[in-house]
């Protein structure tokens, strides 16, 4: 893997901006040329990418896999998934990127394909998901009427074609065991967000230890059981703030803080902004 002095946990490769639209998409070339076709180890801790190379080729690193990129390959990186890249230069294709608020609106009725876009994964696909990305691509540079409809839906039909390869990879079954104690656990969370359950809670439930439950979520989500806990809170604050007109102490309140100032703390290490400055942000427009 491309030497770094640290794994850097950017939203887009070089940039500490929230995502500014429905997705992003842009070519490969963009962003790696600028880095003589490398770019080093670094994750996204709140985004999840599809990549696909059209024309040239590299190689990817996935956690700790080294695997070659060809034409044709489509690359899966889970949100939080440490990756690297050294492409060929001249290199073609395109990176899409949603946000992990995205994922959760679009998948929320998907059955496993969460579980399935958790994998980390360099497969080759059919030529359909190369015309899939780049009409999202087009869409994606275009003004048009109904840009924001169409990209979501051309999104969500890429992710389920991704889904149907990535189901069909072969599994290890102490892997399947896993998936399924991260799908538990994601369904508990949905469920008892609200009641401030710690991870020993959730583990109990499961019948699990905490420290087994972390490891699971770390090595699917890049992070441990009390990180995720807390982000699903703080989802559900950005969402109130964003579409609604309640009061910071209301949102907090309803979230389960007692003390405004407590929730303030953690929606700050969350996002690096203060709640009244988050909804600032929003109003002020990109």
């Amino acid at each position: 893997m491309p030497a770094a002095t640290a794994i850097v946990s950017y939203h887009l490769f070089g940039e500490s901006a929230e995502l500014p639209d429905v997705l992003h998409c842009e070519t490969i070339a963009a962003r790696s040329s600028l880095h003589d076709w490398e770019l080093a180890p670094h994750r996204h801790a709140r985004l999840h990418q599809v990549l696909l190379v059209s024309k040239g080729g590299g190689v990817a690193w996935l956690e700790d896999r080294e695997q070659a990129l060809a034409a044709g390959t489509l690359v899966n990186v889970p949100v939080g998934s440490v990756h690297a890249f050294r492409f060929l230069p001249g290199t073609e294709g395109w990176v899409v990127t949603m946000a992990d608020e995205l994922l959760q609106l679009l998948l929320a009725q998907a059955g496993d394909a969460r579980q399935l876009l958790a994998q980390p994964a360099v497969v080759r696909v059919a030529a359909a998901i190369g015309r899939q990305v780049a009409q999202l691509a087009a869409e994606y540079g275009s003004r048009a009427p109904g840009r924001a409809l169409v990209l979501r839906g051309l999104a969500c039909t890429l992710l389920g074609r991704v889904v149907r390869v990535l189901a069909q990879q072969p599994r290890p079954a102490g892997e399947l065991h896993e998936s399924n104690l991260l799908r538990r656990f994601e369904a508990l969370l949905e469920q008892h967000h609200l009641e401030h359950w710690g991870v020993a809670a959730y583990a109990r439930a499961l019948a699990v230890s905490p420290t087994h439950l972390s490891r699971v979520t770390r090595a699917a989500r890049g992070q441990g059981a009390s990180r995720l806990i807390e982000e699903r809170l703080v989802r559900e604050a950005r969402r109130q703030l964003a579409y609604t007109q309640l009061r910071v102490k209301t949102v907090a309140d309803s979230l389960g803080f007692a003390d405004p100032a407590h929730f303030s703390r953690v929606f700050a290490r969350a996002t690096g902004c203060s709640p009244r400055a988050y909804r600032q942000q929003l109003q002020a427009g990109p």
